[in-house]
Parts: structure tokens; C-alpha cells; sequence
């Protein structure tokens, strides 16, 4: 299974190639598990999947099933068809990639916070209030693979974040009903207009506020949640 995993990872980062714009995970309903979430949240967040897409497939799959799902060395090795000191050296490479490139994020409650205060300063179209909350080299990002309206290019900068939210508030939330659960172990904000489900907004954060606005708008990845 993990063997077929590495060829699909390698398939659809080959697929990616021709994707339309900013590529994120997809979201996954870790609500309806509680033990999911628990136990495997902090593999599923999706502060640490984004770094893992810059992983080769098989450090992925060593990192994921000795961190997430702790199996032995040994058993990573058959899975992996390799040597044991080829697969801890992945994991290492692996943990070493993570560490450099992910923030500390804060708590789940102010994290929470900070994307309920953000889901209602971009609806507002509060430029003060959304710049308040967004780290100086935040980004946003919106996944629509080429749909209408959807920005094509990750948006870069505290002060041009909020100007961009801001510029499309008056349209965008006309008629969205917004409820707030969890997804990859995190909160999140599922929006819908008349009874569909249509985006998804997460954040990742640290001590200086929010580093990452991501937008799931693309409706073939949000079967997982709606």
C-alpha cells in the first residue's frame, strides 16, 4: 500500500505541473473522528502537509508513517523496500526540512481567534483591522485549479493581503453563511451560499499572527468535507 501511495504521490505531483495556480491539500473533516484528530492532527495540519509537498514521495511516506503512526525502523525498511539506515536517514531529512521551515504556532484557541476575527474583518473589508491580524510577510493563498474569480497567484505582504480581501469583500460574501468546526486538526471556516458548500478558509499562525490565508475553492476538494 505504501509502495502504491509513493507511485500516486509521484503521478499526481506530475499532474500538478499543469495545475492552474496555487496548489493546497485538501481538507479533511478530523471533527467527525475524534481519535483521528487526537491522535494524527498535528500530521494532518495543514501547516505541515504544505511543507511535506516539498519532500520527495518517499521521505513523505517515512516521515508520515514513523511520526504519525510511529511503526518501527524495520518495518519502514520492508514497506519502503530499502535499508533501515536509508529510512532513518529519510526521516531525519524529513524532521530537519520541517523544523527549518515551519513556524511555532500558537495555541488552537487563539488560533481559533484569529481566524474567527479574520473571517469578519474580510467580510467587513476592514483593511486596519485585517492588517492587525496578518504577520508582515503573510501570504494568501487561493486554490481554484483556473476557476473564475480566483486569484492565480499567491498574494504576498501584510498591507497587500488586506487591500486584496478587501477588494473583492463587497461581491464575495453577498448571501455566505459561515460556520466554523475543524479540519485537518485545526479550525476552520466552512462557507456556503444557498444550502452548497463552495470554500473553505484556514490559517497557520505563530506569535506575530497569521503567516498563511489559505483558500480551498476548488469543489473536486472539498467532497471530503461538504
Amino acid at each position: 500500500m505504501t509502495r502504491l501511495a509513493i507511485n500516486a504521490s509521484q503521478s499526481a505531483r506530475a499532474r500538478r505541473e499543469t495545475y492552474v495556480g496555487p496548489w493546497l491539500p485538501e481538507p479533511v473533516d478530523t471533527s467527525a473522528d475524534p481519535y483521528l484528530g487526537a491522535e494524527h492532527g498535528e500530521a494532518l495540519s495543514f501547516a505541515v502537509l504544505l511543507v511535506l509537498e516539498r519532500l520527495s514521495p518517499t521521505e513523505r511516506a517515512a516521515y508520515i508513517l514513523r511520526e504519525a503512526f510511529d511503526y518501527p525502523y524495520d518495518e519502514l525498511a520492508a514497506m519502503l523496500q530499502t535499508s533501515e539506515a536509508a529510512v532513518r536517514q529519510l526521516v531525519s531529512r524529513a524532521r530537519k526540512r520541517i523544523r527549518a521551515e515551519r513556524r511555532t504556532e500558537v495555541s488552537g484557541d487563539q488560533q481559533k481567534t484569529l481566524l474567527t476575527a479574520f473571517i469578519s474583518a474580510a467580510r467587513e473589508g476592514d483593511v486596519v483591522a485585517l492588517q492587525e491580524l496578518l504577520a508582515k510577510d503573510a501570504i494568501s493563498y487561493s486554490d481554484g485549479n483556473g476557476a473564475r474569480q480566483v486569484s492565480k497567484f499567491p498574494v504576498v505582504g501584510r498591507e497587500r493581503v488586506a487591500k486584496f480581501h478587501r477588494a473583492f469583500a463587497s461581491h464575495f460574501w453577498a448571501g455566505v453563511e459561515v460556520e466554523f468546526g475543524t479540519a485537518n486538526g485545526g479550525p476552520a471556516a466552512f462557507l456556503s451560499r444557498d444550502g452548497r458548500m463552495f470554500a473553505v478558509c484556514a490559517v497557520t499562525t505563530s506569535a506575530d499572527g497569521i503567516v498563511e490565508v489559505l483558500w480551498q475553492l476548488n469543489s473536486a476538494k472539498l467532497t471530503a468535507v461538504a
